[in-house]
Order: C-alpha cells, then sequence, then structure tokens
C-alpha cells in the first residue's frame, strides 16, 4: 500500500463514518483523495477510493476525528483508538503541539462468532479499555518530532530529517509505539502519528527590550510504565518506573538553548505492594542481581547521555534507608566512566518547610554541572555548545523531592544562559524579575503536577514550594488531602490502571490465553476479598453489638449477644489486617517483575 510522496504528509482532519461493517475515516484536509476503511469484525484494513454509500434506511453516525491513535490487537479481535477532540497548547520551534482532550476506543470484532469464555475475555478488557479512555497527558505534532530534544534533533542527518516523523522517533517516549504496529505493517504513514505521554508548559516573559521564550517538555518513557505502587525499581534489563525526560528550553533573539535532566526510580528490582497499611513495607527483590540491573541501567544512560550525576534525594534512615544502602552499595560496585552516585538526604537537611536548604545540594553538583554544559545554537541554527551529560534525579516516587529539586536545576541553568547571552549580569537572577520568576514557577509547578497525575493520580506534594517559593497552610493542607487521595488510587483503584496500561503497552503476560482461566480464577477471588463486604459485615457487627449493649439492662443475655457481635466485627477486622493485600485492587495481566 504505497502513497505518492506528496501523501505523505500527516492527516490532520478526518471524517469518521460507522457503517455496519466498517469503519470509514475520510481525511477532509486535502492530504489524501482515498479513505481507509477499517473492518469492524477483525480489524483489517484497506485503502478505498470513497466512503460507499450507505443502505437505504442506514443513518451512519458520523463525527470529526483528529489521529488516528493506532490499533490495539487483542484476544479476541482488537480496538481502533482515535484523537476525538484536540488542543492547541503552544508551540515547539515554530509548531503547533496539541494535547489530547479526548480519545475513543472503537471495538472490531464480531461478538456473534466468539464463545461465551471469549465473550467474559471481552467484557474484561472492554472494562479496562474504560479506564484507557482516559488516559491523561498526551501530546502530540503534526510537523515536528516530540520524541526527540532539540539536541538529538540536531544531530539527524539530512537522510533522517527526510523520514516520516514515526521512523525518526525515539520508541523509548512513543506512547502509542504499539499500538502503530498494524498501520506500520499495512504502510499507512499519513495515518501513523507519534504520540508523547508528558508535559507541556511554556510561557513568554521580557527583561528589559528582550523577550523570552521558556517551554518545559516532559516525556515518560514507555518501557516500565504504570502507576506508583505497582511499577517500582527497575526490570531485569535496566529499564525503571517513572522515567522521566525533562528538557528546558530557551528562546531568545534567534538564540535557542536546551537543558535535559531525567527522573527514574530507584534502579533495581523492589517493590512496594499495598496491603491497605499506609506506607506499604519496601522489600528489595533477589537482592544479589542489584549491581547488574543498576550497571545495565547506567550503560544505557550513558550511551544516550554521556556523563551523569546520580543524584539520590531518599532518606538514609528508616524503610527508605535500606533501600539508600542498596543503591549506594550497587554504584560502588559498578565502573562506568564519569557516572558519580551523590546522595543527598532530602527531608533531614530540608525538613517540610526549609526548602531553600537545597542550595547546600547545588553547592555540591555545580561543577558537574558547569561540566556537562547544555545545547545552544545561534539565529543561523549553527551549534554553539553541547550538553556533555545530565542530572539522574529520583527519590522514592521520583514526584515530589524530585520536581522541587528538578525546578532549581533548571532554574540555575537557565540563569546561566542568560548570562552568557548578555540578558543577566553576574548577579542577576530570576527572582529580581516578578514576572518571570511568577510563571517560572508556575510552569515548574504545572510540569510536576502533570507528572504526577498519571503515576500517582494526584497532584504534586509540596507544590507551594514550586509554586510560590515557601510552604503555605494551603500548601500543607493539599498535600494530606493529596496523600490520603493517594492512599485510595493505590490500594483500591491502580490495579485496573495498571492492567489498562500494559494493555495498551503490548504488556499482558504470555499466560494469557484465549480461555482466560487465570482471570476468571482471581475474579473468585477478589469476590471473597471485597473490602467494601468486609467493611459492611464489619460495620454491621458494630451496630448490632450496640443496640444489644442497651437491651443488656432489660435482659443479661443480650450483653452475650453484644459480645458475639463484637467479636464478629473484631475478628472481620484482624482477618482484613493480616490479609490486607487480597482486599486491594490488584492487577492481573503482568507480574511486576518482567
Amino acid at each position: 500500500m504505497e502513497f505518492p510522496e506528496q501523501s505523505r504528509k500527516l492527516c490532520t482532519r478526518m471524517r469518521l463514518w460507522e457503517l455496519p461493517e466498517h469503519y470509514i475515516i475520510e481525511p477532509t484536509d486535502g492530504t489524501l483523495e482515498s479513505c481507509l476503511a477499517i473492518s469492524r469484525a477483525d480489524g483489517s484494513m484497506n485503502m478505498i477510493d470513497e466512503v460507499p454509500v450507505p443502505s437505504s434506511g442506514t443513518s451512519p453516525r458520523v463525527q470529526s476525528i483528529f489521529g488516528v491513535i493506532g490499533i490495539l490487537k487483542l484476544l479476541v479481535g482488537g480496538c481502533l483508538l482515535v484523537i476525538t477532540e484536540r488542543e492547541c497548547v503552544g508551540s515547539y520551534l515554530g509548531h503547533p503541539i496539541f494535547k489530547v482532550s479526548s480519545l475513543r476506543v472503537l471495538p472490531c470484532h464480531n461478538a456473534s462468532n466468539i464463545s461465551k469464555e471469549q465473550r467474559k475475555v471481552d467484557l474484561e478488557f472492554s472494562s479496562l479499555l474504560n479506564v484507557a479512555e482516559k488516559t491523561t497527558g498526551l501530546y502530540f505534532s503534526y510537523d515536528i518530532n516530540l520524541t526527540l530534544s532539540i539536541q538529538r534533533m540536531q544531530t539527524l542527518n539530512e537522510g533522517s530529517k527526510l523520514l516520516p516523523l514515526w521512523r525518526q522517533a525515539d520508541p523509548h517516549y512513543m506512547w502509542n509505539n504499539y499500538l502503530m504496529e498494524s498501520l506500520i505493517e499495512s504502510k499507512l504513514e499519513p495515518f501513523l502519528l507519534p504520540i508523547v505521554q508528558g508535559s507541556y508548559q511554556s510561557f513568554q516573559t521580557e527583561v528589559g527590550n528582550n523577550k523570552i521564550d521558556v517551554t518545559l517538555i516532559a516525556r515518560r518513557c514507555t518501557r516500565r510504565t504504570g502507576t506508583r505502587m505497582w511499577r517500582r525499581g527497575a526490570d531485569s534489563d535496566g529499564y525503571v518506573a517513572n522515567f522521566v525526560e525533562t528538557e528546558q528550553i530557551l528562546q531568545l533573539n534567534g538564540f535557542t538553548a536546551s537543558f535535559v535532566q531525567v527522573r527514574g526510580s530507584i534502579p533495581f528490582l523492589w517493590e512496594q505492594i499495598v496491603d491497605l497499611t499506609y506506607k506499604p513495607r519496601f522489600e528489595v527483590v533477589r537482592p544479589e542481581e542489584a549491581p547488574k540491573v543498576a550497571e545495565r541501567h547506567f550503560m544505557d544512560l550513558s550511551k544516550r547521555y554521556g556523563s551523569i550525576i546520580a543524584v539520590d534525594l531518599i532518606n538514609k534512615h528508616g524503610g527508605e534507608g535500606r533501600l539508600n544502602e542498596m543503591y549506594a552499595s550497587s554504584m560502588e560496585k559498578i565502573n562506568i566512566e564519569d557516572t558519580q552516585y551523590l546522595h543527598f538526604d532530602f527531608h533531614s537537611v530540608c525538613g517540610h518547610t526549609r526548602f531553600e536548604r537545597l542550595s547546600l545540594l547545588y553547592e555540591q553538583i555545580e561543577g558537574y554541572l558547569e561540566k556537562q554544559g547544555y545545547f545552544l545554537s545561534d539565529p543561523s541554527g549553527a551549534k554553539l555548545d553541547t550538553q556533555m551529560g545530565i542530572v539522574r534525579s529520583n527519590c522514592i516516587d521520583c514526584l515530589d523531592r524530585t520536581n522541587v529539586t528538578q525546578s532549581l536545576i533548571g532554574r540555575k541553568m537557565l540563569e546561566r544562559q542568560l548570562r552568557r547571552l548578555g540578558i543577566f549580569s553576574d548577579v542577576d537572577t530570576i527572582n529580581l524579575h516578578p514576572d518571570f520568576d511568577a510563571r517560572f514557577k508556575m510552569s515548574w509547578a504545572n510540569h510536576g503536577d502533570e507528572i504526577s497525575m498519571q503515576y500517582s493520580g494526584t497532584p504534586a506534594l509540596k507544590g507551594d514550594f514550586v509554586r510560590y517559593g515557601k510552604r503555605t497552610f494551603q500548601g500543607i493542607f493539599n498535600d494530606g488531602r493529596n496523600a490520603l487521595a493517594r492512599y485510595y488510587f493505590n490500594n483500591f483503584v491502580d490495579g485496573s490502571k495498571q492492567d489498562a496500561i500494559d494493555l495498551l503497552h503490548g504488556n499482558y503476560i504470555a499466560a494469557v490465553n484465549r480461555d482466560m482461566t487465570f482471570t476468571s480464577q482471581n475474579r473468585a477471588l477478589e469476590s471473597l476479598t471485597s473490602f467494601p463486604l468486609a467493611s459492611a459485615l464489619a460495620l454491621a457487627g458494630v451496630i448490632f453489638a450496640s443496640i444489644s449493649l442497651r437491651k443488656a439492662s432489660n435482659d443479661i443475655t443480650h450483653l452475650f449477644f453484644s459480645m458475639a457481635w463484637a467479636g464478629v466485627s473484631l475478628g472481620i477486622m484482624a482477618l482484613v489486617r493480616a490479609h490486607g493485600r487480597l482486599f486491594t485492587n490488584r492487577p492481573r495481566l503482568r507480574p511486576s517483575h518482567v
């Protein structure tokens, strides 16, 4: 299925026709004269010259769409994912950037031709795809590759720059990489739209007569993606959970500067399985493999980014202390050139309010930052400088402490760039320019919130310091509320969300076969260990015990009934406490460490 050269441009606006046997995608932007037909029975695709005339008496549903995300291949047929609403949020090097406001999942299978067991599978997957439709933080461009930093785009040769966007893209950061496989096999170039998950923030400000544009782009890695508690640590290949590349871009008087830093979970096998306790125990998995896994992780980073300074922000004592000891020990055993490990006990040094003491950390890494540098190009596009390495930051979640730290590093590097370009004097800082300072803080706070929403389900904690430069009573109150919300999501929501993520990325395990017996067994087990049911029974026991106790003054036998009901409540609570993991919402498609 080949397209003429002029038709290789991506379709930007289409009509989706829902006919009885096919979905028809009709480009309406002049990109193509032909249409894409997708079978509703099995998801097969072919190009047709025009939309078929509907049979008399039928009125097909028609709606505008703005991109094809891909085809999700399932055990029973598949599903088509399309963008139904988009929002233009800004630009990247002069090209419009869009955010997916709404997406739709359309089934591609014939329900009448599947067995009873396969119908159960279909219902299981349908419920997960309802979760998938709520995926947040998806961004795309029809004209420029969002998966690559400016420096990496500069290194592309002329031949690579002429390739379609999906072929230029870094698969680490292409969210729909798996979903596009069927479209790629069918060579449907005009519909192959790369999408990244992460964050996009931008603002403009002025210093004197100079207009300054600052952009923040976050790119989430797809290699070990998931939710906060169900994707911790690393897998055996060294890919870590919540790995995010953040690029801060400065555009000023034709000059372009870019600074990249990354965050990611502690790089060895560990987990923190929810069990209804507020803070589940940290457990290191196969500790003897920790140095090898860490080495694989940092070898990969070294090849992609150059020198590395790994900043570990976790506590030195308590449960986090065990992870800190393992991390430090693993880093001592690996030998990768220009890779340094630095521990900074964020909570011990900064407490819960004195975040300005992060300046102590900056003093320790300032020399590394000067050596690593940043990317800079002049108005003609010629490269003046190159970033030679990165700072890799982590705390436990790589959300709250990490975002505060990255915002400080980003601020210092932006000031360094403005001094080089002659906008700032040697003593000038961003906080001396109120509008600049406020917009910078707001961008980093929103950036942290969006990344946190994707991983934990809530905005970032400590966001008031990033947003206002100080801790506030309202910020502390919001942190408490968000911490409770995280507890709820961790225990009762994120298992299904993790399954939906694994489904979208093709990560479900080989044990998922056509009869899906393991799913049915898990469902039966969950029905016997229902937390709402256990809570209701325990509450009923308390109520009946209270009623019986009131009647005990008239009839002593009610005292025994009261004790019996109280015993039932205590027994149920003890059972839930002892087997907390069984009462949580757990993933069913894939183990934690694969």
